[in-house]
């Protein structure tokens, strides 16, 4: 055997244990998810072949899927946004290097992110209590009648893009870092040309911050379709379906409706989706000179 097959096996050899890995634990469900989304299969009896039936389905008959699509794109394109434009506020306050404290403000914004998912959820369902909820408590004592929050059709989606901003210490995060690493000189010359706070901003701070807005951008729009836990503990997907999102609808048909071929179907239109949403913004990104 000469050396660079003896190299060749050494490393296969070494790489072995994540090939196995990989094989059993992403490629095989990976493409059984694909095979079962082309079945009737319902976790008891063997599974059978239907074509393209489940997507059909999905499409032309599911009304039910298009209002779990409508509230998972409510959640993409305006709580994402509004995450995004408070976390961005946020993050150039506890930039301001002149004002004391500031560390300890950054510790703070980034302690929400380690608390669990159900005690997170039982602390927001406390906080949003209709009745005696602390910020209809507080909305109370000015005159304001607070909402019905989770309760409520109309106010729950509302009540989840709070817990999104109060949850936001990782985007706030990698803010910071990119904020740290923006020439003092730009701004420096900003002044020179008599620039304002605001003005600087907006064509200093947030150009050059555009490479960590994009990364947040992205994986929060993954982090919303993977949204499960605060809506199954909370409000199970109510109330009049309001809340149900695409992961929750999809843990559904699988695990309480035991529809697991036309869960896989929805798995796969989910992919297509984030992917779709994935190439646009780097797109977005190559024409307003973002990547990088």
């Amino acid at each position: 055997m000469n050396i660079k097959k003896r190299n060749l096996l050494n490393a296969l050899l070494f790489i072995s244990p994540w090939i196995i890995g990989f094989a059993l634990f992403t490629a095989y469900p990976l493409f059984s998810s694909l095979y079962y989304s082309l079945t009737d299969y319902n976790l008891i009896s063997e599974p059978t072949f239907i074509g393209l039936d489940n997507y059909k389905q999905l499409f032309l008959e599911d009304d039910f899927f298009y209002k779990v699509l409508g509230n998972t794109m409510y959640m993409i394109f305006i709580g994402l946004t509004v995450t995004t434009i408070v976390t961005i506020f946020i993050s150039i306050m506890l930039n301001n290097k002149h004002v004391k404290g500031m560390s300890f403000f950054r510790i703070v914004f980034f302690i929400p992110t380690l608390v669990p998912f159900v005690v997170l959820s039982i602390l927001w369902i406390w906080i949003l209590q209709p009745d005696s909820g602390v910020v209809n408590s507080i909305l109370g004592f000015i005159g304001i009648e607070g909402p019905g929050w989770f309760a409520s059709p109309t106010w729950s989606k509302p009540a989840f893009i709070l817990m999104a901003i109060w949850m936001s210490g990782n985007m706030i995060l990698i803010y910071l870092a990119g904020l740290s690493d923006i020439p003092q000189s730009l701004y420096e010359a900003a002044s020179i040309d008599g620039a304002s706070s605001i003005q600087k901003v907006f064509h200093v701070t947030l150009p050059m911050l555009r490479p960590a807005i994009l990364f947040n951008i992205i994986t929060g729009i993954i982090g919303v379709f993977q949204s499960f836990a605060e809506s199954f503990i909370i409000t199970n997907g109510g109330p009049d379906g309001s809340t149900t999102f695409y992961s929750l609808y999809l843990y559904q048909n699988a695990f309480q409706y035991f529809k697991m071929g036309y869960a896989s179907a929805m798995a796969w239109i989910l992919l297509v989706i984030a992917l779709s949403f994935t190439a646009v913004f780097f797109h977005l990104s190559k024409k307003w000179g973002m990547e990088g």
